[in-house]
């Protein structure tokens, strides 16, 4: 900015004659009025001169320093990069992992801060990239990086705030603390970032910041061992060992409100349609434990996305969405939440509004897997509903473009008329364990592809194995669809029903059930679901 021209002051002249007060003294002691007034009006000139030139150096300096400010714009978003483990034992990995999606979900309770979710920031743990070649990744203004060191009981973290344009170092710290308190570690390190970023922090989230459960070393650890298996877990006897590690860690703390968060993460998948047990099973213990996260701590998030998948299945439509409206307003930033809603939109019909809810969660979770769906990453989840809306082309490009989930990408190809490309993908899929959901749909893809005699021996595949062990009755809906045996097609979708099976969330708009529609008996079926209404 070009500095701004002062008029030149002029001088008064001095007038021997004049006395202090600007007037001319006569001979006999008289004033002479005239001359005075005259005086007087100079000096109220001269003043007011004075003042307004004051007044234009001050609004120069406040546009120069409000120039000067308006080049570092302020922080409306960030990224939380996985901490380092300094600590010189590998085994301590995962309390680095762990303290980095704690920090980042302390800070996502901040409405008017955008924070990336962990499952995308975690692409980047030890990555050799530059802070601003990460900051556009995720489009941030922002990155946190630090490192945990454990000694014993004892641990420090350091954090540093990082503007992401200029790379330069806004602010850095460290905090020490006992295994123990680690909770109110977190919360002083997530205090200080917002306090940095200036953003608008209400007193309601400014409360949620703060932690003030203590927690022993022993409990914590048992909490990240579980937390640790059930990141590995696949199988449903590994998820059975991760029920019980959860457990483990309830019993040495019943009021360990992430304890019962996990265990209820647990049973959400043991009871999804790859998972391998009855939801009539595992839904009300998933329930039990979210209700008793809630009632610990009634600020999480998490637990109303577990409950809202819960009346969710169970066709419980407005219980599930006062749910997912209420994790919305505890964190605006769960990604989890805004895939979650988008899913119970879908189930409704609203396939545009599913798209735009995606595609919010999409900006909080760029490169991850948002939150608890069956679907996956964000990327995944918007192929799956672009599948349901029928916009096959899409669906294919978005699933190919993304970690590839096989089963999906073969339900949108067999849909588009290529049952042959559709084969390899899902033969792929069925993976080592055979998944009767994937056995299910590849049926499909081999009658449709004139390989009846395949097609029916997967069929005889699937009943030798539910004659072994639980199988839900979705992929038999899926087999004799394909097969054109709509008869027992509506047998087995009865059977989905008496079971509660996840299937029947999308009876309303999934297109293998497009030629069951008209039936009277699949008119019942989806008034039974609570999906003949608009909402």
């Amino acid at each position: 900015m070009s500095p701004i021209e002062l008029p030149a002051v002029v001088p008064l002249r001095s007038n021997p004659n004049e006395d202090g007060l600007g007037a001319e003294r006569l001979a006999d002691g008289e004033v002479d009025v005239r001359r005075t007034g005259t005086s007087r009006a100079r000096l109220w000139f001269v003043l007011g001169g004075v003042a307004g030139l004051a007044l234009i150096a001050v609004a120069y300096v406040m546009l120069r320093d409000r120039a000067g400010h308006t080049t570092q714009p302020k922080i409306r978003s960030l990224a939380v990069l996985p901490l380092s483990n300094l600590s010189g034992d590998s085994t301590q990995e995962y309390l680095a992992d762990e303290m980095t999606e704690e920090l980042c979900g302390r800070l996502a309770r901040i409405h008017d801060l955008r924070v990336i979710s962990r499952t995308s920031v975690m692409r980047f743990k030890d990555t050799k990239l530059s802070v601003p070649e990460i900051a556009r990744t995720l489009g941030v203004d922002a990155l946190v990086e630090g490192s945990v060191i454990r000694q014993g009981s004892r641990i420090r973290v350091h954090a540093q705030l990082i503007r992401a344009a200029t790379d330069e170092h806004l602010w850095a710290d460290e905090y020490d603390g006992e295994l123990g308190d680690v909770l109110a570690l977190e919360s002083e390190v997530a205090q200080s970032i917002a306090r940095r970023v200036e953003v608008k922090i209400t007193g309601e989230e400014r409360a949620r910041l703060i932690a003030a459960h203590h927690v022993s070393p022993e409990v914590y650890e048992s909490y990240l061992k579980a937390e640790n298996e059930f990141s590995k877990s696949s199988s449903p006897a590994e998820l059975e060992q991760s029920v019980a590690y959860f457990e483990e860690t309830i019993g040495k703390d019943a009021n360990f409100a992430p304890a019962y968060v996990g265990l209820a993460n647990v049973y959400e998948r043991l009871g999804s349609v790859r998972g391998g047990a009855p939801p009539k099973e595992t839904h009300p213990k998933m329930m039990s434990a979210a209700r008793k996260a809630i009632e610990l701590d009634p600020d999480l998030a998490e637990p109303h996305v577990l409950l809202a998948e819960v009346y969710q299945k169970q066709w419980q439509w407005s219980d599930a969405e006062a749910e997912f409206k209420r994790a919305l307003e505890l964190n605006s930033n769960d990604a989890g939440a805004h895939v979650g809603y988008a899913k119970w939109l879908l189930c409704q019909g609203r396939t545009d509004e599913a798209l735009e809810w995606v595609q919010r969660a999409r900006e909080l979770d760029p490169l991850g897997g948002a939150g608890i769906t069956p679907v996956g990453g964000v990327a995944i989840t918007n192929g799956f509903i672009l599948f349901y809306a029928r916009r096959y082309d899409e669906a294919i490009r978005e699933l190919r473009n993304d970690d590839p989930d096989h089963w999906y990408l073969g339900l949108a190809l067999i849909a588009n008329g290529q049952p042959d490309e559709a084969i390899p993908v899902l033969e792929k899929a069925l993976g080592p364990d055979r998944n009767p959901m994937v056995m299910g749909v590849l049926v499909r893809a081999y009658a449709h592809a004139g390989r009846r005699s395949e097609a029916l021996h997967l069929v005889d595949e699937l009943k030798r194995r539910q004659q072994k062990s639980y199988v839900t009755a979705a992929p038999f809906v899926n087999a004799y669809l394909g097969l054109g045996d709509n008869e027992q097609a509506l047998a087995w979708l009865e059977r989905a029903y008496e079971e509660q099976s996840n299937m029947l969330q999308l009876i309303k708009v999934h297109p293998y059930l497009d030629p069951l529609r008209s039936d009277p008996r699949f008119v019942d079926l989806v008034h039974r679901v609570g999906l003949d209404q608009p909402r």
